[in-house]
């Protein structure tokens, strides 16, 4: 802990607008996840190959991305990582081998990649779980980014998000091997079951830990800001 951070208690967030917000998750969930779910399934029904159908779901993260940079002036960092990942899974559908089996391995090896590039974003100034934290945490305003952002000065919100991407980093890259393995021993009708509920569970488990973890820090950072004035304040009255 710093000595401004132990002296100083952090900023509360700004109020958020909540109609703004609530807007914002309608539209990141509607158009990065739903729709491109449902364009997807769609169009494989009507016959459409996977790559095919794959690429024209993409439209709708792209669409987003338009909505935001028109919406808030600026591409954030959500975005293009949902951006960069649509463009690796579109190239890892069109290597290799395209039987069942290697589609399922395919899929792992997405997973896998988001839980390396976690792992090397702890090199980068920020880690990766910073920006997504900033997504989820603020309503995009100026006010609300400019908090999120000031929170980077206190060591123990620097801590927080190096552990919180260790942690995404490290499960995603064990679900994907745990899946990849599990795709040349399962038969392929009980791996189409089991895959997806990883997936899922997995994401699950990451954010209630994610939520716990993110509040259990706020409140020891809280405890230790609190303990920091009242020893100030016994240091002011002695004197």
């Amino acid at each position: 802990m710093t000595a401004p951070e132990a002296q100083t208690e952090r900023p509360a967030p700004p109020a958020r607008k909540g109609g703004a917000a609530a807007l914002g998750w309608i539209l990141t969930i509607g158009l990065n996840v739903v729709a491109p779910i449902i364009t997807y399934h769609q169009l494989r029904d009507h016959g459409w190959s996977e790559f095919a159908a794959l690429l024209l779901s993409s439209v709708w993260p792209v669409l987003d991305s338009a909505v935001n940079l028109a919406w808030r002036r600026k591409l954030d960092e959500f975005a293009v990582v949902t951006l960069v990942f649509l463009v690796i899974t579109a190239v890892v559908s069109l290597i290799g081998a395209h039987s069942a089996r290697a589609l399922l391995i395919k899929d792992s090896g997405v997973t896998g990649l988001f839980g390396l590039l976690c792992l090397a974003t702890l090199l980068a100034p920020r880690p990766l779980m910073f920006y997504f934290g900033r997504k989820f945490a603020t309503d995009g305003t100026p006010a609300s980014t400019a908090w999120w952002n000031g929170l980077w000065q206190y060591e123990g919100f620097r801590r927080t998000m190096t552990v919180m991407t260790t942690v995404w980093g490290v499960a995603y890259l064990v679900e994907a091997g745990v899946r990849i393995a599990l795709a040349f021993v399962v038969d392929t009708d009980t791996m189409v079951v089991v895959s997806p509920v990883m997936i899922y569970t997995v994401l699950g488990c990451l954010g209630v830990w994610t939520a716990m973890y993110g509040k259990r820090s706020q409140a020891e950072g809280e405890r230790r800001a609190a303990e920091a004035a009242a020893e100030a304040d016994a240091g002011a009255s002695a004197a």
